[in-house]
């Protein structure tokens, strides 16, 4: 098993912002406290996208935080990430696994129980369970109930997530279900002072015991 926490679990969303305020966000949301960072670029070319992962590495390396990539192993190996998240409609998990190998981080979305133990047979190392609220990113997401998810997380033996939505003022429903942490994007990305921001959503997951 590889090691890793997923308790403040940062997804970022570049698209309002030039590269030097999308980095200097990032690199805030690492001093704010985040333990794991996914850069998910839906509309970059592959160069676009490997030139901007290796920035966000740099930063990532240094805070000791792992680094995800979404949807593109080829991302991932390119520029030696510590780790690659797919989708429903991305590469199945056992082929992410048998291409990223036993010692990187896999994981992987899930809606139902009967998909979180298929990822999970699979070798995904953890499972993002959401859209808990709706969202205000691009992504196309489906509400998840708060049922499901205890189920997802009482059906499988690996770290499972929440996400969509999230923020520090509405994690309360989270309470009493055993989740590892939580996913957040605009709840750090578009805040005024992200570094902020993650203090004080970690701060109230902690009160809750989320995390």
């Amino acid at each position: 098993m590889r090691k890793f926490d997923s308790s403040l679990y940062f997804i970022t969303d570049s698209t309002k912002y030039g590269e030097e305020e999308f980095l200097y966000r990032v690199e805030q949301a690492l001093k704010g406290g985040v333990t794991l960072l996914q850069l998910r670029e839906k509309e970059k070319t592959t160069r676009e996208y490997i030139a901007l992962a290796e920035k966000v590495h740099a930063f990532t390396k240094r805070y000791n935080v792992p680094l995800i990539i979404d949807d593109r192993v080829d991302v991932a190996l390119a520029i030696n990430a510590e780790g690659v998240h797919v989708g429903a409609s991305d590469m199945p998990v056992f082929m992410a696994r048998k291409l990223m190998g036993e010692n990187r981080i896999v994981g992987a979305t899930a809606k139902t129980v009967s998909w979180a133990k298929e990822a999970y047979e699979q070798g995904a190392d953890y499972l993002g369970v959401g859209a808990i609220y709706p969202t205000t990113t691009k992504v196309k997401t489906v509400q998840t109930s708060t049922d499901t998810l205890r189920d997802i997380c009482n059906a499988v033996q690996i770290p499972v997530n929440a996400i969509g939505g999230l923020n520090k003022d509405n994690i309360d429903v989270l309470e009493d279900i055993p989740v590892a942490g939580i996913c957040v994007v605009s709840a750090i990305m578009k805040a005024d002072d992200p570094k902020v921001a993650a203090e004080r959503l970690k701060a109230r997951a902690q009160e809750l015991g989320l995390c």
